[in-house]
Parts: C-alpha cells; structure tokens; sequence
C-alpha cells in the first residue's frame, strides 16, 4: 500500500470528502520537527487541519494557512532541547539552618 492509497482508505474511513495535498502537509510537518521539535510534527499538522475544517477553507486558504504556521516554525528561537525560559535556574539559598516551623505561605 502506497501513501496515496492510506489517504484514500483514510478519507473513507473519516467520511472525509477532500483533496489533500500531502506535499505541503509532509513539508509543514518536516519543518515544525527540525525547528520546533518532533513531537511538533503531528500537533501542528493537527491544529493546521482543524483550522482549516473549522474555517471551512478552500485550498487557497488553506495554503496561506500553511504559510503563516510555516514562517512561525521557520523563525523559531526555541530549539529542540532548549530549556524553557520559564524554568528559572535562580540559585536556591541554604537556609536549612532557619526554624520555618510556624511560616505561612501564601499560594499562588
């Protein structure tokens, strides 16, 4: 079985009635893996279809669409790997020392 015979058995499946044009999905999910990250891959090709379904998009939109989503992966400056910036690596002072029996903390 070739790719465009799983798009087909896949469309029946899913009663989807669509042209897919599985070039710029394969090339959209290539780039958020390599800029982004792996797991990137499958979510933003996901999220691409179900704005699309949800815009009711033409091929037209759905390619600009794509665009948009390529040129965020495309400026990504957030590497695979890369820590997050919100985990902060302040130092951590030893106050071991210090009674904290009785300290209320407020929650956040």
């Amino acid at each position: 079985m070739n790719l465009h015979d799983w798009i087909d058995e896949l469309s029946d499946v899913l009663d989807v009635d669509t042209d897919l044009d599985e070039g710029l999905v394969l090339d959209l999910a290539r780039v958020a893996a390599h800029n982004v990250a792996r797991p990137a891959a499958p979510i933003t090709t996901y999220l691409l279809g179900f704005a699309a379904g949800s815009q009711d998009a033409d091929p037209e939109r759905l390619e600009a669409l794509a665009a948009r989503v390529q040129l965020l992966a495309d400026g990504w400056d957030r590497p695979a790997g890369a820590p997050d910036p919100d985990d902060v690596d302040d130092v951590v002072p030893d106050d071991s020392w210090v009674d904290h029996t009785g300290d209320a903390f407020e929650e956040e």
